[in-house]
């Protein structure tokens, strides 16, 4: 039973809770995740299982979608509804119209600084063990792309909005950058991812799972590596090379990480071209 699984993350769950939650539905210990989301938030959280877990980190997740609620009027620490209020302001003067204008200033590439509460190293520690024990954490600023930050409704203090934007950006900052362009703080109340990479929702849940079985829902690795990479098929005496890890020589390929196929549409192997004319393998299935 290999393949992928695309999961709609409950709320509360760790990436890791609905890997071990999965490991014992699937009876497997090869359960792996892509795209790590925060406990609070809920959405697509892609899964690999048996052999699968190889394509996981090849996997294009370059480009994800959320929708979220942010609250403007205080920060705190974590920039999210689970951290301690550092700061409050009066929002009396805050219009819709800045609000925005605000939004649409935090599009195109930027250099975010990352929440000091987040799982990044520093010095061998998480920022956020750092952060918890009461270090002061400031940690370096990270190119990222906001494609969209699109405001949906302004209700009171809270505005709903779509993010969509590169892999490694924290909404969690927008939200604070969003509150400290208007002068008035903000932090997130409310996060779901509903697209990572190709894959979105609508998505099986963990109930779901439960009561259908995780094969009811499995992409078989096959499907899934055509459907994320380029496919290269090969003849039958290639594909015997391939199977046994015996490099060929590359020809015409596709950019990047891309599939190889036998003329069945079998999976064999995730390639790329290298400089000497041959393909270098990133994983061998067969």
């Amino acid at each position: 039973m290999s393949g992928l699984l695309v999961v709609d993350k409950p709320a509360g769950w760790t990436s890791h809770d609905v890997v071990a939650r999965v490991r014992r539905l699937a009876a497997t210990r090869r359960v792996g995740h892509a795209g790590t989301l925060d406990p609070m938030a809920t959405g697509v959280l892609v899964l690999g299982i048996e052999k699968a877990t190889r394509l996981l980190g090849h996997l294009t997740l370059h480009e994800k979608t959320y929708d979220a609620t942010i609250r403007l009027g205080a920060d705190t620490v974590s920039h999210d509804a689970e951290g301690e209020v550092t700061a409050a302001y009066d929002t009396s003067s805050v219009t819709e119209a800045g609000v925005r204008s605000a939004a649409e200033a935090l599009v195109g590439e930027l250099d975010q600084v990352p929440p000091a509460v987040s799982a990044i190293s520093v010095g061998g520690v998480r920022s956020y063990a750092r952060a918890r024990r009461g270090e002061d954490v400031v940690l370096p600023p990270r190119r990222v792309t906001v494609h969209a930050f699109e405001v949906l409704a302004v209700r009171g203090d809270d505005v709903d909005v779509r993010v969509r934007c590169s892999a490694g950006t924290y909404v969690r900052a927008l939200a604070r950058d969003l509150g400290a362009t208007l002068g008035v703080g903000g932090h997130l109340t409310a996060l779901r991812r509903t697209a990572s990479g190709p894959y979105a929702l609508p998505a099986p849940t963990l109930d779901d799972l439960e009561r259908d079985g995780v094969a009811a829902h499995l992409v078989p690795i096959t499907e899934a590596a055509r459907a994320a990479f380029a496919v290269l098929t090969v003849g039958a005496e290639d594909a015997r090379r391939v199977t046994t890890g015996v490099r060929i020589a590359a020809g015409a390929t596709p950019e990047g990480a891309f599939a190889i196929c036998d003329e069945s549409g079998a999976l064999l192997a995730l390639a790329e071209s290298r400089a000497d004319g041959r393909l270098g393998y990133l994983a061998v299935f067969a």
